[in-house]
C-alpha cells in the first residue's frame, strides 16, 4: 500500500496541488479541521488516519518519535523538513512515496533532505 500524507499546519498548503497531480493522497490539518491541535494530537490523528506526518517542526517531532519508540508505540511515519520550495519538497516527497510502502514507512523518522 502506498504512503498517504498528512501535512502539518506549518507546511505550505499549495504543496497539495502538485502532490495530488502526481497521484499522492494528501490531507492537510486545515482540511481535517485540526488546526491548533497540539503536536501529540496531530500525530495521534495521523496514526488513526494511517498517514505519514510531514512537518517543519523538526525538534518537537523528533522528540515525539523517540517517545513512541521507547514506549513501543507505533506511528505511521514522520517526515521532517526544513522550509523549502514547493518544487524541492515535491521532489523529495515523491521519492519517499514511490520508494517506500506504507508498511516500510511505519515507525520511521525520515529527513526530507536525505531524499533530494
Amino acid at each position: 500500500m502506498r504512503i498517504e500524507l498528512y501535512l502539518d499546519e506549518d507546511v505550505d498548503v499549495s504543496l497539495t496541488i502538485p502532490l495530488r497531480q502526481k497521484g499522492i493522497d494528501v490531507l492537510t490539518t486545515q482540511e481535517a479541521g485540526n488546526k491548533r491541535l497540539s503536536d501529540a494530537q496531530q500525530l495521534a490523528f495521523a496514526i488513526t488516519a494511517k498517514r505519514a506526518f510531514l512537518t517543519h517542526n523538526k525538534r518537537d517531532f523528533a522528540v515525539l518519535h523517540k517517545e513512541y519508540i521507547v514506549s513501543n508505540k507505533e506511528h505511521s511515519g514522520i517526515i521532517l523538513s526544513d522550509q523549502r520550495s514547493v518544487r524541492e519538497m515535491l521532489r523529495g516527497l515523491s521519492k519517499i512515496v514511490f520508494s517506500l510502502s506504507a508498511e516500510q514507512m511505519k515507525n520511521r523518522l525520515e529527513f526530507l533532505s536525505n531524499w533530494m
